[in-house]
């Protein structure tokens, strides 16, 4: 009969660490337990996580799950993984706070080609660090070795969040009315779309020391590219009963988002220039020659998040926020987004 130890290094031969494995899960537990209140009722391990659910009045789980694209190749590119976990937290709660929710737990997936347990850490400290600037249990998850699915440093990051609003206080958008103003919220940066067309415009899979280069700006290409998703959460809490629809800007740009939150027969218009767009989109559109309407589709261009709310509420609730008066709803058959 052969040993334990025998049929792990018969597994460890075909690509599977196991040891690999529990190493990693042994760095990450004082990091996931900080992250813990009195509302998580068991530690790491168990087949399910238990979360002691209280508190609201008619309450309406809201969900999601989302991934962050390959901007994880950046991360790869440049040895840098504390970063890419805070992505995947603040883009999902951002989405769940469109329909006014606070979130309540989150649970991650990582799967990679060959477990590096110190890697695994980085990525789940700027889990950990997301989930508690915004009072969130990082509840549990998986950690996947899968060689011959994933290929030398690749590696696969998802994520899904459960938060919770009370059903009389959910933001659905039906409320919004002709001229009520739209207020844009300034991003950081790309925060998780459009990547692979800005690895494609400056070649980086085949110039990686491209990364390193500044191209005249303050900070490298790769610095840039690797700025954490900002989550608005913190920021938007205080006033979310005068809030008529939120979109959060992510693929599809403005036209592929604003118009799931507007109600038939509503439009927008949006101003060119009514706010300030980073240097790192105007270097991908000269650097690729993209034209303006390409670039709103596929980028966020500087507006994370977008709010509606009625005129009489815009000007408070602009200066509050640090946001910009970026248009206002219009009437339309067919739910346009135009520019100005």
């Amino acid at each position: 009969m052969k040993s334990t130890k025998d049929k792990s290094a018969a597994y460890t031969s075909s690509g599977v660490n196991i040891d690999a494995a529990d190493a990693a899960k042994k760095l990450i537990k004082k990091t996931v337990r900080s992250t813990f209140g009195p509302e998580v009722l068991t530690d790491i391990g168990l087949f399910g996580a238990l979360y002691e659910f209280k508190g609201y009045k008619n309450p309406v789980l809201v969900s999601s799950t989302d991934g962050v694209g390959t901007k994880l190749r950046i991360a790869v590119l440049m040895g840098k993984y504390d970063t890419v976990g805070i992505d995947l937290v603040n883009h999902c709660i951002n989405d769940i706070l469109c329909c006014g929710a606070a979130p309540l737990f989150f649970l991650d997936y990582i799967a990679a080609g060959k477990l590096v347990p110190e890697r695994m850490a980085k990525i789940v400290e700027g889990l950990a660090k997301a989930c508690k600037a915004s009072g969130c249990a990082l509840i549990g998850g998986e950690t996947a070795e899968m060689p011959g699915i994933y290929q030398g440093d690749d590696f696969d990051l998802a994520g899904f969040i459960v938060g919770v609003v009370g059903k009389h206080s959910l933001i659905t958008g039906k409320n919004v009315k002709e001229n009520d103003i739209i207020l844009g919220l300034p991003s950081s940066g790309l925060h998780t779309n459009g990547y692979s067309l800005a690895r494609k415009v400056f070649d980086i899979e085949n110039n990686p020391k491209v990364l390193k280069k500044s191209f005249g700006l303050k900070r490298t290409l790769g610095e840039m590219l690797l700025e954490p998703h900002v989550c608005y959460f913190p920021q938007l809490k205080p006033f979310l009963k005068k809030i008529k629809a939120m979109a959060h800007i992510t693929g599809g740009g403005f036209t592929g988002n604003l118009p799931r939150v507007l109600p038939k027969g509503l439009g927008a218009v949006i101003k060119k220039g009514s706010w300030k767009v980073p240097e790192i989109f105007n270097l991908i559109q000269e650097k690729g020659k993209i034209d303006d309407t390409e670039m709103h589709r596929v980028f966020n261009m500087g507006v994370g998040m977008t709010v509606v709310c009625a005129p009489a509420d815009s000007a408070r609730m602009k200066k509050a926020l640090g946001a910009s008066i970026i248009g206002k709803i219009v009437k339309s058959k067919n739910s346009d987004i135009l520019f100005s």
